[in-house]
């Protein structure tokens, strides 16, 4: 079955796949009524010239990359199979926190209100009538001249309970491509939507109609001064312009399958996350699956993706970025990977961080704002430097040399590679159940004070630990260097909804009628300094195995002190309970695990301000009484 729009008026567009002028919109038969209606409102404000409903075919998606290297919007990468690179304006290279709005009636369901003078650093709350100005501002024949792309597509398996629907409209190429390695898309979706299953209703423009009134830059067009992302939760839409990087325009991503999503998962009593998903086998063959939270550059891909150093223990990948996780009938929480492919930061990813991850992106894969090397490859910060008779080209285009005083591949730049690539992908990657989440680890980027792993003492406490998070910003969003940000619960830039209902929400979990067996939550650091050198405590990476395996043996404990020591933060490991077997005499364990109280007393007080001005009366009292009881076990 063709979901093709269908009017009097056919011709073959650049990309060659078939398309249809917008007034035949007065007649569609074969989409689905809702889709049609969606679709028929955003060519009316629009105002495409053309319109292609995306069927998902890899005849399809390689049409649409032809006509974007035609267009010099890409590039094929010769020495790999169907890999493409892709340089973008450099006024868009990264997720605008400050452009990305939640509209609703009131202020309060976004965001909670901050003490007089301060600004919220939990989202952005935009009127409904503020926001009605800007998309008037904005989308009116914003894609005159172009092509209307409608994308359906499923965050999870099709088939999954878990599994949500959307229909995206965008004028980029890029993000057709994009989407159809990240969500699955086409007809199979269009089959469920054309049921009756609700969708989000998801509108993206790149703001740049033709002609064109300015020249762009690298064949990538964009708006930057008018970047808007707008998230509408009551009615389940989101409409993103001005900006093509693929944190601000493949709305499946942080946009639906975290935002809006997470909107849902209250309503309907779940949790969307901003986590990893791996499973993790011991020697003796049993296999638990822990979910993990981490800001952007904190190792999370290469967690999800781990080599152990441990001899016997295996790691295999559900997924690297986001979870929705659903209590079963049983009360086990279950947990899917809403995506279909990985949108990971290239720069630090090579053979040593993360082998399974350079094996994923060796083809199928779109390459982002990365260097070029003259043999058709690609490379960044992080890799082994090229052979000598190598030229580089940086991400602007231009010649590169070891030593130069820019860098050869954005600190932000991206790879996006079809999931089912890596080569340890889990065997219940695509289960329609989910797989069941024994453990919740809580990890931020912090050179001091904060030990390798500790366990909460309760949920409430975890709840609390997650509310706590703090980390290094990251070149995953526009903020410049290395600052210590509250980060809680890694959400902080994609929360759809007052964060102290959030937190309110994963307490009441503890508290459902039904059984409920809740999953420990924990807290690890990679990312612990020397103070006198500034090295790494830790070595990380396939090293982290032996913080997985106490994590792992503490998941089946018998007695709450089993391995592990109390302490003022939580349930510390005991010595030797982390194995140290083969990992070197340069690892200062006691150094790794001292928690000092002077750094807690200080961290108490900054989450104190911090919880009082942010979330103010908007913090769940359980959430207030663990605070109270950190300042009184770091007092005493």
């Amino acid at each position: 079955m063709s979901y093709r729009l269908l009017g009097v008026l056919r011709r073959r567009d650049c990309f060659g796949t078939a398309a249809v002028g917008f007034r035949s919109l007065a007649s569609i038969p074969l989409l689905p009524q809702a889709v049609a209606e969606f679709v028929s409102g955003a060519v009316a404000e629009c105002n495409p010239a053309k319109v292609h409903v995306v069927t998902g075919t890899p005849e399809e998606t390689a049409d649409i990359l032809a006509g974007m290297e035609n267009e010099g919007m890409v590039k094929r990468l010769q020495k790999y199979k169907n890999c493409w690179l892709a340089r973008t304006d450099p006024k868009d290279v990264a997720r605008v926190e400050s452009k990305t709005v939640v509209v609703t009636r009131q202020q309060r369901d976004a965001v909670p209100i901050p003490s007089s003078s301060i600004k919220s650093q939990l989202g952005n709350w935009m009127s409904e009538s503020d926001f009605l100005k800007a998309r008037e501002d904005r989308f009116p024949a914003c894609m005159t001249g172009r092509t209307m792309y409608v994308i359906p597509f499923s965050m999870g398996p099709v088939n999954s309970s878990l599994a949500k629907f959307g229909v995206q409209v965008t004028d980029s190429p890029y993000v057709v491509a994009s989407m159809g390695i990240m969500t699955r898309t086409g007809t199979p979706v269009m089959e469920k939507l054309a049921q009756g299953v609700e969708f989000v209703r998801c509108q993206h423009s790149l703001g740049r109609p033709l002609p064109l009134k300015a020249p762009l830059v690298n064949q990538w067009p964009c708006n930057p001064e008018k970047v808007l992302i707008a998230h509408l939760p009551d009615s389940r839409q989101i409409l993103s312009f001005g900006s093509g990087y693929g944190g601000n325009s493949l709305l499946g991503k942080k946009c639906f399958a975290l935002r809006i999503a997470s909107c849902i998962a209250k309503d309907e009593g779940w949790l969307a996350e901003h986590m990893l998903i791996l499973g993790i086998t011991n020697p003796q063959g049993v296999k638990r699956y822990f979910a993990a939270a981490f800001p952007s550059a904190c190792g999370k891909t290469n967690l999800a993706m781990m080599k152990p150093a441990l001899p016997g223990w295996k790691v295999e990948c559900v997924g690297d970025d986001i979870a929705w996780m659903k209590f079963d009938s049983q009360g086990k929480l279950r947990a899917i990977n809403p995506e279909n492919g990985f949108f990971g930061v290239a720069p630090g990813t090579s053979v040593k961080t993360n082998p399974h991850a350079m094996k994923t992106i060796s083809e199928n894969t779109i390459f982002t704002n990365v260097g070029e090397t003259s043999d058709g490859g690609v490379w960044w910060e992080g890799l082994d430097p090229p052979e000598s008779d190598i030229i580089l080209t940086d991400w602007h285009g231009k010649p590169w040399k070891s030593g130069s005083s820019l860098l050869c591949a954005h600190p932000n730049s991206r790879f996006c590679a079809p999931a089912a690539q890596c080569p340890i992908i889990d065997p219940l990657w695509e289960s329609d159940e989910g797989v069941p989440i024994d453990a919740i680890i809580f990890g931020g980027r912090r050179p001091e004070g904060v030990p390798l792993v500790y366990e909460t003492f309760n949920w409430s406490h975890g709840v609390f630990v997650g509310a706590a998070m703090r980390s290094e910003s990251t070149a995953a969003a526009e903020h410049k260097g290395k600052v210590i940000m509250h980060d809680p619960f890694a959400m902080r830039p994609f929360f759809g909804y007052n964060f102290g209902d959030y937190l309110a929400h994963w307490l009441s979990m503890e508290t459902r009628k039904d059984p409920t067996q809740l999953p420990k939550i924990f807290h690890v650091n990679w990312f612990r300094k020397d103070p006198e050198t500034n090295s790494f405590l830790w070595p990380g990476f396939g090293e982290n195995a032996r913080v997985l395996e106490w994590i792992f043996h503490r998941c089946g404990r018998t007695t709450e002190d089993e391995a592990a020591k109390k302490s003022i933060i939580g349930w510390l490991p005991q010595e030797g309970a982390i194995n140290t077997k083969a990992l070197g005499k340069n690892v200062d364990m006691g150094a790794l695990f001292d928690v000092p109280k002077t750094f807690w007393q200080k961290e108490a007080q900054e989450l104190r301000a911090y919880l009082t001005q942010q979330v103010g009366a908007d913090l769940p009292e359980q959430v207030e009484r663990e605070l109270r009881a950190l300042e009184e076990r770091v007092r005493n």
